[in-house]
């Protein structure tokens, strides 16, 4: 049954004794005082719908735990641990000074909860209602967006390592597949660790590599076939991995066909490969081409005048669906802040910045005054979105466009197939007539994939040297929304444009209060997107909450107000 806050004191209520002692100001003074109406007791009613049994922790005080624990990136037995020694945690929570604190294992059970809920992201919400109540953020069109690399919990394993994991737990989880293991593989996998070889010889891993692969194509054959058992997920996800992992990294040896049992190591990272058979959905990314990563990506949203964060989602690392402008249009679209001029009040009054605010330099305090097109004023019913190049794909601002937002994106620019020579917008290109003409003055017709090739006429234009070096002359593809892209780079040289884009700066500081903690750069703790995903969501309420005191943050006439 859900348990409740006892609305008299203990004897020794921390707050009542050393209250003074907590930082007023701070995240926990503001919790001392007003956890219970941030985390009322409908914050987690809906995860106890029987009124009998054992009471569980009351609303305000699992709220309030979770959000300190994320804001200052402790472990569960750090946080069980705070709870009990620490008197800022005491007082924020609303215990006694003698009173003990919860097994760690206590939050584990919470976080399964809430996930497994019709609201895994009720912290998030919570503190967003907060904000959408004071207002701050009525008729702030501007919206930043990007993202950063999170390391996963996981040591990288290599392809060896991978596939005898991976048969053990097809040992492990499949029914009756031991047996089988036993008499079709040539390896033994009852022993921990590798398989004992000359590590030195290059043929003995060659020959390690085939006997693995053989091994596991052995055991799928067997547990696997037309007349194989159905399996449970469980089962039915380590054979899936088994066969992931048996053929993503590997390739037949030089000589062979295919068919006769040998294999190497392939020289190339396969698409969305599996880099772990611990977290099978953490993969490897880079954030340049020296800057290689293995973990999770983390996107963000967030008005950069307030540095108060919209919105966030974490995915994998790698992938179209996990890519930046996509993510970042997604968060965007679905923002829960911005209000049409429909939507708006007639009668509301313009909100002013709190005197904590971060305010934008002198340069920045006008709007972009330019649209999507690079023509016009802002201004419109949509926001303004400002981001790096990374984010400004022909898609994503065709999808910016119609959904009536403007742009302040970085454009990438063109560049040109010879040192100093013409680029993509030295060539005239009519939509309509679906041609494209080169500088000299040449006209090609589009093929129906948007491909343009000049072939001969090239030999003898004097401005060949500028143009190409190719044999067969300049050949090009046209991207379906390049006159978005064209635009875009107009609008980069415009003095509105320069005026507006320091404003994107903002984000890379909450991308780093985001990111680091205590100095440090955060490590996940979790497996999986959805658990790291929860785990971001938390976190960024908690930060959202901390620059909302520093806002000064109350309650007064029953509603939130910045003082």
């Amino acid at each position: 049954m859900q348990g409740q806050t006892r609305g008299e004191r203990e004897l020794l209520d921390a707050q009542a004794m050393v209250g003074e002692l907590v930082p007023a100001g701070s995240v926990f003074a503001f919790l001392a005082e007003h956890r219970t109406e941030l985390f009322p007791d409908s914050f987690v009613s809906d995860l106890f719908e029987s009124r009998t049994g054992r009471p569980s922790l009351p609303a305000d005080l699992i709220g309030s735990v979770l959000v300190l624990k994320e804001l200052y990136g402790l472990s569960d037995p750090q946080t069980a641990d705070a709870v009990q020694f620490d008197i800022r945690w005491k007082v924020a929570c609303g215990r006694s000074l003698t009173q003990t604190s919860f097994d760690p294992s206590t939050l584990v059970y919470w976080r399964k909860r809430i996930a497994a809920s019709q609201r895994p992201d009720r912290v998030f919400d919570a503190v967003a209602n907060v904000i959408a109540e004071t207002g701050i953020l009525r008729g702030r069109r501007k919206r930043c967006v990007d993202s950063t690399v999170f390391d996963d919990a996981v040591a990288t394993q290599d392809t060896v390592t991978q596939l005898v994991a991976a048969i053990r737990r097809v040992a492990r989880v499949v029914p009756g597949a031991k047996a089988v293991i036993e008499r079709v593989c040539r390896l033994d996998y009852s022993k921990p660790g590798k398989p004992c070889i000359d590590w030195d010889d290059p043929q003995a891993k060659q020959n390690l590599v085939s006997d693995l692969v053989d091994d596991a194509v052995a055991v799928l054959a067997d547990l696997t076939g037309a007349d194989a058992l159905k399996r449970d997920d469980t089962a039915a996800d380590a054979l899936g991995l088994l066969a992931l992992v048996a053929g993503q990294d590997v390739e037949p040896a030089g000589d062979s066909d295919g068919t006769d049992g040998r294999w190497r190591i392939a020289c190339k990272v396969a698409h969305d490969r599996v880099i772990s058979t611990v977290d099978v959905e953490t993969r490897h990314t880079r954030k340049s081409k020296s800057n290689r990563r293995d973990g999770f990506r983390g996107h963000v949203a967030a008005e950069p005048e307030t540095a108060l964060i919209t919105d966030c989602e974490l995915t994998k690392a790698c992938g179209e669906a996990s890519s930046d402008p996509v993510v970042g249009e997604a968060m965007i679209a679905r923002d829960r802040y911005h209000e049409t001029p429909a939507d708006e009040p007639h009668d509301a009054e313009t909100v002013a910045a709190p005197h904590d605010a971060v305010e934008p330099a002198d340069s920045q305090r006008n709007d972009a005054d330019v649209d999507a097109d690079g023509e016009g004023e802002g201004g419109g019913s949509g926001l303004e979105v400002y981001a790096d190049s990374a984010y400004g794909t022909g898609d994503a601002r065709a999808a910016y466009r119609a959904g009536g937002h403007d742009t302040v994106i970085k454009p990438k620019p063109p560049q040109p197939a010879v040192e100093g020579g013409f680029t993509l917008d030295d060539f005239t290109i009519d939509e309509q007539a679906a041609t494209v003409t080169c500088p000299g003055g040449h006209t090609r017709v589009m093929s129906p994939k948007r491909t343009v090739t000049f072939g001969k006429i090239c030999a003898d234009c004097p401005l060949r040297s500028r143009c190409t070096t190719a044999k067969d002359g300049r050949s090009m593809t046209i991207h379906p929304h390049e006159d978005l892209l064209r635009a875009a780079r107009v609008q980069a040289r415009t003095p509105q444009f320069k005026q507006a884009y320091p404003t994107r700066s903002m984000i890379e500081r909450i991308i780093a209060w985001t990111a680091t903690c205590n100095g440090q750069r955060v490590k996940l703790r979790y497996l999986g997107v959805a658990k790291n995903h929860a785990w971001l969501r938390t976190r960024c309420a908690a930060i959202n909450l901390r620059t909302l005191v520093n806002n000064g943050l109350t309650r007064h006439n029953g509603a939130w107000a910045l003082a």
